[in-house]
């Protein structure tokens, strides 16, 4: 069984990637059981790098922020709050919800957890998803018409490729909250609807993904289950499945099939075509509006660690007694 987001814990924790899928960064470098806990937790905090305790402290003020906002609203971000203490390894990793699922320690507690969500017939939950299946036409259109152009289809790494495959490509509208502007020019009716449509897009974001003739996903989890997965069936040939958990379907050409990618899931194309989707990942339906402004806010502030946009400062928890601002007055007063 494979588990492919890297983390935020482990891009924080060892710099390197697991073979965890680059749609995202996981939170932890290692799973371990409830068992080792106690063990992991220590090795966990004593690993801690002056610059990853930066980022966990940097973590804790936007939350804190985030908290006295919402709470005039009376909305909570307990659960955000142990996310943050789950992804850290200071408390012990999930436990599955269901057959077939594999959360990682990027997991926020109390999320209803199925393998395939029925999104067009549940105005409530999903209020864009009808809508985008009845103007599917428009994003087909324009698709056909630009795969006849040109091939702009690309993997997005070695560690993806691992797991994904060879046969896995794809084309990225947006990814980790940023809109890739090249490509959306390439297809401006499609980014206009889905940006009218209002979907809770999430940290991971939209692509065209193609999966080439005879090739297939291999079993793995994508570990977090805050992040709901719609595919929108573009060209679907004949006997293409995907497996989620337990169960086996299809995907149908201008429909949403909607998957929790926190449970083991593979896919297969035996056809003598690609296989075409538009992949779209979102956030849980049952997360509220103050929840996904902290998991967006510890995502965004990920993203300006890995990209240096975050000077260094030294960690208030390393700083030794009687140092931090204390010690800045006393260099500037020569310790009077």
């Amino acid at each position: 069984m494979v588990v492919i987001t890297t983390s935020l814990t482990h891009l924080f924790f060892l710099f390197v990637y697991t073979a965890r899928m680059c749609n995202g960064f996981s939170l932890r470098s290692e799973r371990y059981s409830a068992e080792t806990f106690v063990l992991s937790r220590q090795t966990s905090l004593n690993a801690l790098t002056e610059r990853q305790l930066q980022f966990w402290e940097d973590v804790d003020v936007g939350l804190d922020e985030i908290e006295n906002f919402y709470e005039k609203k009376e909305q909570s971000i307990d659960k955000i709050r142990q996310f943050s203490r789950s992804a850290q390894g200071l408390v012990p990793p999930p436990t599955r919800y269901a057959p077939g699922h594999d959360p990682s320690e990027e997991h926020v507690d109390g999320l209803t957890a199925k393998s395939f969500w029925d999104a067009s017939s549940d105005p409530e939950l999903f209020p864009w998803a009808r809508e985008l299946e009845e103007k599917s036409h428009i994003i087909l259109e324009e698709f056909e018409r630009k795969l006849r152009e040109s091939d702009q289809f690309s993997s997005d790494s070695v560690w993806q490729n691992q797991v994904m495959g060879d046969g896995w490509s794809a084309i990225r509208l947006q990814r980790l909250g940023v809109w890739n502007a090249e490509n959306c020019e390439e297809f401006p009716k499609t980014y206009e609807l889905l940006r009218s449509l209002r979907i809770p897009l999430a940290v991971r974001g939209v692509c065209f993904a193609r999966q080439s003739p005879g090739s297939g996903v291999q079993p793995h989890s994508d570990g977090r289950n805050f992040i709901i997965t719609s595919h929108l069936g573009l060209k679907v040939p004949d006997a293409c499945w995907i497996r989620v958990g337990e169960e086996q379907r299809g995907w149908e050409e201008g429909k949403l099939t909607t998957i929790d990618t926190s449970f083991t899931h593979s896919t297969g194309n035996p056809s003598d075509s690609d296989r075409h989707v538009l992949i779209i990942d979102f956030w849980h339906p049952e997360l509220t509006v103050a929840e996904r402004a902290a998991l967006d806010f510890v995502y965004d502030l990920r993203n300006k660690f890995e990209s240096g946009l975050v000077p260094f400062r030294k960690p208030r928890s390393v700083e030794p007694e009687g140092e931090g601002l204390a010690g800045l007055w006393k260099t500037i007063t020569g310790g009077n």
